[in-house]
């Protein structure tokens, strides 16, 4: 019928190859054709030329980043050549150079008499793209008109069916003591080269950096899923070992990783159940799991949070992406961290469920929570951070104060275009 998708979480068969996915998009045939592999190869190179993207096209998916495996499936679509395309959230995993990219492709596309509906939570791609914007809320058709007919403020209203003076709420809170100290940490299986950085109770620090900077592998190693093998970390001074999510657990340590479906949530369990996951030992007695303590832990975590469910019985999957994010954030709050790792926490949720969370957070950074923000939104990272750290090639290469972290200066740490390697604790500026 000549339409095409692009879903918001990547549909690709993770043990397959790149070329051989990006090939389901165009290759037809019966079951005795030859397959011309070669050709395959330079076709699927072409198309992710396309998009901006340096991928082996030999290289099997699963192993791929988030980001990496939103390119492929963009580039999978334009295989097609469809003519109409349907593109939900394409750009919710990707770097700013990424989504330039694939906005140069959209508006060649439509150059092209191609019809796109392009589905975005981000205002400023609906404004810089569309000709004419629909509006929907609770399942329901709100509004559609030409994009020339409203300005940010009315499109804001009508998403939410609200204002919002201000989408990042006012810090009150000043900053503690030093609870987390990461000093030249490195790790060979993640790609992390040189980190170094300090954490202060009820802090908020903000991690930039492009797509495969290593902002997601500095996480990961101070979470002990990809353990150091350089360097110390420093916990309240004391220096730490983490080699697993167990021992980083143990010591107050809690993450919330970028992709909600697979690693954040269980989609097919309830609400309850995911909201305990990481306590059921606390929950259990002689390896029985206490119903009743779990239901009232989970209620009370949910009533905390603003979680919008049917009940605490409904599967998690069936609740919108900002309450997802929601019961993904009250499982590890459950363990009572004292520093919260946060990996996209906002990614593929609308402006009111933004708002929400962003609520979130700054109340646990007034209650004395430290976090370690990564985001791929450079207004979130500069309006929600008391300071920026910004990684480069796997280099931690700056620590910006609130003051100092203008989208200039970010950008050009993130580009390799100025900064050294940061002290623990210092605050390093562009050079120059």
């Amino acid at each position: 019928l000549g339409v095409a998708a692009i879903y918001q979480q990547p549909a690709l068969l993770p043990d397959l190859t790149v070329a051989e996915n990006v090939a389901l998009g165009y290759e037809g045939g019966g079951l005795l054709r030859r397959v011309g592999w070669r050709a395959r190869r330079r076709r699927t190179r072409e198309l992710l030329a396309r998009v901006g993207a340096r991928i082996d096209p030999d290289a099997v998916v699963s192993r791929l980043r988030m980001a990496e495996q939103q390119l492929v499936e963009i580039a999978r679509a334009l295989g097609t050549e469809a003519r109409v395309l349907i593109m939900d959230e394409p750009t919710a995993s990707l770097s700013g150079r990424d989504a330039e990219h694939l906005f140069a492709v959209i508006r060649e596309l439509r150059a092209r008499g191609a019809g796109i509906v392009y589905v975005s939570h981000r205002l400023e791609e609906i404004f810089a793209l569309a000709d004419r914007v629909t509006v929907l809320r609770d399942g329901a058709l709100v509004a559609s008109c030409a994009l020339a007919e409203v300005d940010r403020a009315r499109l804001i209203r009508l998403m939410v069916g609200r204002e919002i003076a201000s989408v990042f709420p006012e810090r009150t809170g000043t900053r503690g003591e030093p609870v987390l100290e990461a000093r030249g940490l490195a790790c060979r299986a993640g790609g992390l080269r040189e980190a170094s950085l300090t954490l202060h109770a009820g802090e908020i620090l903000g991690l930039a950096g492009l797509v495969g900077s290593g902002r997601t592998e500095l996480a990961r190693t101070l979470f002990g899923l990809t353990p150091a093998d350089h360097g110390e970390i420093l916990l309240r001074g004391r220096a730490v070992r983490i080699g697993s999510p167990a021992r980083a657990v143990s010591l107050g340590i809690a993450y919330v990783p970028e992709d909600r479906r697979r690693h954040a949530v269980i989609g097919e369990l309830p609400v309850a159940a995911n909201l305990t996951l990481a306590i059921l030992r606390e929950l259990s007695r002689w390896g029985l799991l206490d119903r009743e303590e779990e239901r009232r832990q989970a209620g009370a975590m949910a009533a905390r949070l603003g979680v919008r469910a049917a009940s605490l019985d409904v599967p998690v999957a069936t609740l919108s992406g900002g309450n997802q994010q929601k019961v993904a954030l009250g499982r590890w709050l459950a363990t009572r961290p004292s520093v919260l790792l946060l990996d996209e926490p906002t990614q593929g949720i609308d402006v009111g469920a933004k708002a929400e969370i962003y609520r979130l957070i700054v109340e646990l950074a007034e209650q004395g929570l430290a976090m370690l923000m990564i985001s791929s939104e450079l207004p979130e990272v500069l309006g929600m951070s008391d300071r920026v750290a910004v990684m480069h090639e796997g280099r931690l290469v700056g620590v910006l104060s609130r003051e100092r972290a203008t989208p200039e200066a970010v950008l050009g740490l993130a580009l390799g275009e100025g900064g050294v390697p940061a002290p623990p604790g210092a605050e390093a500026a562009p050079a120059g």
